[in-house]
């Protein structure tokens, strides 16, 4: 019986930690440039759904987040609503 708790725990424990954590708290992030921007976020950021490229092609799907976006606005040279777009 102690087994089967101690694995049902370790096991909750183990979940809980492989959890990513909510949209909110990287809201709020701010990055210095583009690189370190696409290490986290490969495609870029994209403000809403409805935006597109002005670049051309692009290699990956950005992610949109309003927040993300607002928070990192600076790093969208072309003003097409994808900041550090790839």
């Amino acid at each position: 019986m102690k087994k089967i708790i101690l694995a049902t725990f370790a096991s909750t424990l183990l979940l809980g930690l492989s959890v990513p954590p909510l949209e909110t708290d990287a809201a709020s992030k701010t990055f210095k440039n583009c690189t370190e921007l696409n290490k986290v976020y490969k495609g870029g950021i994209a403000k809403n759904k409805k935006v597109k490229n002005k670049g051309g092609k692009t290699k990956y799907k950005p992610t949109v987040s309003a927040k993300l976006y607002a928070a990192n606005k600076s790093k969208d040279r072309d003003k097409d609503g994808i900041a550090c777009e790839r």
